[in-house]
């Protein structure tokens, strides 16, 4: 039973395209003319529409494409967004096939974890879990019932704390990251116990090396 509700959670995440994402999208034909165009547009050194290895989605939601023109994808999953291009495509090709990545899909996973840093993700999915794995696990102090993860949703952001200890935390529609999600892991009292112990000791320690250069430089002027 846990597992169908998984498996439609990860249905309910399918990867959507939105505003400032940059999209490689790779268009062929049986035409061979049709090809030149598609090829050439992508190797272009110009145009509104392309940005480094693919298309970037301008504020309205559109990408400028040969043949077709301004065409909006945002909003879209990958998947839809191919075949509605490939329609629009049929009616000027035959045959077309059109491919969609998502260049610029990267997650943060900062906080209590081993290795903290921005990840890109080449197959537009990834879970919490993975994600955590990618950042070399949480460190001894991190708070697995109380992981945090914040997300852009059009011109706002959301937060939600995950609780990685129960098997809840899969449902969630959060256990799916999104591209630009954050994922902050806390960390635990121990830690800010020890960091309070080591900030009292440090100024006697230091105390106790300045007494003994002290001590050594009268020493050695005898």
């Amino acid at each position: 039973m846990a597992s169908s509700v998984t498996e439609n959670n990860t249905q309910a995440q399918e990867t959507r395209i939105h505003k400032n994402d940059v999209v490689n999208i790779t268009m062929t034909s049986s035409n061979p003319e049709s090809n030149l165009l598609f090829i050439s547009n992508k190797n272009a050194a110009s145009g509104t529409s392309l940005y480094k290895d693919g298309y970037r989605v301008n504020k309205s939601g559109y990408v400028n494409l040969p043949l077709i023109g301004d065409f909006k994808i945002e909003g879209l999953g990958v998947d839809e967004a191919q075949t509605k291009i490939a329609a629009e495509l049929d009616k000027y090709v035959k045959n077309p096939v059109v491919d969609i990545q998502i260049v610029n899909f990267k997650i943060t996973v900062i906080g209590e974890v081993n290795k903290p840093s921005t990840f890109i993700i080449t197959d537009e999915k990834v879970n919490l879990l993975e994600a955590l794995g990618m950042a070399g696990d949480m460190t001894v102090y991190g708070r697995r019932e109380n992981v945090l993860v914040i997300r852009n949703e059009g011109n706002h952001k959301t937060m939600k704390r995950l609780n990685l200890n129960k098997q809840e935390a899969m449902n969630s529609p959060y256990f799916y990251l999104t591209q630009n999600d954050i994922v902050y892991v806390e960390p635990d009292r121990s830690k800010a116990v020890e960091y309070s112990q080591n900030t009292r000791l440090m100024p006697l320690v230091i105390a106790s090396i300045s007494a003994v250069a002290v001590l050594a430089a009268v020493l050695l002027k005898r």
